[in-house]
């Protein structure tokens, strides 16, 4: 795996380029909140060869740039996806998304068709499915913005998010390092940020009959933030998507069941 960064209208992005180049389109995979490209370790390790693989952290989240102000919408998210795509002279790949990456990469598949071969959605929002806890953690928390401790922020997020694991070891491995990005004063900002962005109102105007992209749609059966119900409705939305519900996978399926994940991407590439 190779980690670089690329400047982007005065933002730093990190990806990790992993794969072999071969006759297969490339696949571009979107982390969600409050992750980063570390979610897509265990799977990038399980793809077929012959694809060429790049994880991105988004903008405000791992080892990229905090937002310091730019936005850090579903639409901004996607927009700058594409720029990534853009600088690495890829014309278009199949794209996975896990959570909020899987509202951008249904807006890339809306706006951008012909830059989206495949589309994967992992325990996905959309249509007018949000996690409303985070909704309560913003609501509860913007106003004393300046006045909360950045950890006591981080520490809100830690508590609510422990339960999206199958395996809570794994799972405080993996919050420690999702969650270090934000323990700081300018880290808590961009927590705020993300949370105050995410709105049912930019997935809910979405027009998902319209995607054409063969598409694929995996869902946790534990997930206990975004119910399986949402998973069947977006199934039903996009014409010819197929819909796998992981036995003993929680929310964060790619930590739970990375090789099962890596498998349906396999499959939708093949199709």
């Amino acid at each position: 795996m190779r980690g670089e960064f690329l400047d982007l209208n005065g933002h730093r992005l990190y990806y990790f380029a992993a794969g072999t180049r071969g006759a297969g389109e490339p696949v571009l995979f979107l982390h969600g909140y409050p992750t980063s490209s570390f979610l897509w370790s265990g799977v990038v390790r399980c793809m077929p060869v012959g694809h060429r693989l790049i994880v991105l952290d988004q903008l405000g989240y791992g080892r990229s740039d905090p937002p310091n102000g730019a936005p850090v919408t579903v639409a901004a998210h996607a927009q700058r996806a594409l720029a990534v795509l853009d600088a690495l002279n890829v014309f278009n790949a199949c794209v996975v998304g896990h959570d909020l990456g899987g509202a951008v990469a249904q807006w890339m598949a809306l706006h951008a068709p012909e830059r989206v071969t495949r589309l994967a959605l992992v325990n996905s929002v959309g249509l007018d499915g949000w996690p409303r806890w985070r909704t309560r953690v913003a609501q509860r928390l913007a106003p004393l913005a300046r006045r909360v401790p950045a950890p006591l922020v981080a520490g809100e997020a830690y508590a609510a998010l422990m339960r999206g694991f199958a395996d809570r070891d794994e799972g405080r491995r993996a919050l420690d390092l999702f969650l270090r990005p934000f323990a700081t004063r300018v880290g808590r900002d961009a927590l705020l940020a993300h949370l105050d962005a995410q709105r049912p109102d930019d997935t809910a105007a979405m027009a998902l009959g319209d995607v054409r992209t063969p598409t694929a749609i995996l869902h946790g059966a534990r997930d206990p933030f975004v119910p399986v119900s949402l998973a069947r409705r977006l199934a039903a939305a996009i014409p010819g998507a197929t819909l796998d519900v992981l036995d003993g996978a929680a929310h964060f399926t790619p930590l739970d069941a990375p090789d099962r994940v890596a498998a349906a991407v396999g499959a939708l590439l093949a199709r």
